[in-house]
């Protein structure tokens, strides 16, 4: 199963940091998130743009996984070359991951 079909998801930014968020439809799936969606896992799915470390955040009660990518913006938005600066497309990346 892909991500999209139990969570959605929301990106931010700062500097050369993508904070990205894995929210559960049903809070009944956020153990299977917590699970399967670990900091290597998201690592290696991004592995050709993420630099740094992945650190992941736990929110049980909202069903949700935060995760903050060090080095994953190509040197941030005032820097980057890339068409998607800001890291906005990342979320929707995350939620093609086959779970």
């Amino acid at each position: 199963m892909k991500l999209y079909e139990i969570a959605h998801s929301r990106t931010g930014d700062k500097g050369n940091i993508s904070n990205i968020s894995l929210i559960a439809y049903d809070i009944e799936d956020y153990d299977l998130l917590k699970e399967k969606v670990t900091t290597d896992s998201v690592k290696e799915w991004f592995s050709d743009i993420v630099t740094g470390d992945v650190v992941r955040y736990e929110l049980p009660k909202l069903g949700a996984l935060n995760f903050v990518m060090h080095g994953a913006l190509g040197g941030g938005v005032t820097k980057s070359l890339s068409i998607d600066m800001h890291g906005k497309s990342l979320s929707s990346a995350l939620l093609e991951m086959e779970i």
